[in-house]
């Protein structure tokens, strides 16, 4: 599933992206690093109402892992739609719940509910996307 280029606006756009402000108000590196723009590139890509996973976004680059994936939507994220890049089982970014549920709720993103009706995560079954894989990309 790697491909050699992320599907997105492009680098060129990523990379306009400037003046990252981390998860704690500070200021991050004023060089958005060639992993992150494609990550965003990614993320940008991503269809409303469709998720992926940190995971998923690693593995369709091909480098990394979660945690880095996850780091650049930390720092870098806040421009992209972060709420539809998540953790594997669809949970709700901790701290952010109620915008990322309006923004799912808003989008038609498929939940999965609790008995009484309550939206307890993403059902990663039915809303999991991913990229068309770049037929000119080396295998």
């Amino acid at each position: 599933m790697a491909a050699a280029a992320a599907a997105g606006p492009g680098r060129a756009a990523s990379q306009a992206r400037a003046g990252p402000v981390t998860g704690h108000g500070t200021p991050g590196p004023a060089v958005l690093p060639e992993f992150a723009s494609r990550v965003l590139d990614v993320a940008d890509a991503i269809p409303p109402g469709r998720v992926m996973s940190y995971g998923d976004i690693a593995e369709y680059l091909g480098e990394a892992g979660p945690r880095q994936v996850g780091r650049v939507m930390a720092v870098w994220g806040g421009g992209a739609p972060w709420w539809r890049v998540i953790h594997a089982d669809g949970g709700f970014l901790a701290g952010h719940e109620r915008q990322a549920l309006a923004h799912y709720q808003e989008e038609g993103t498929p939940l999965r509910r609790a008995p009484d009706g309550r939206p307890l995560r993403v059902d990663m079954s039915r809303a999991r996307w991913l990229p068309p894989v770049d037929p000119s990309a080396p295998a």
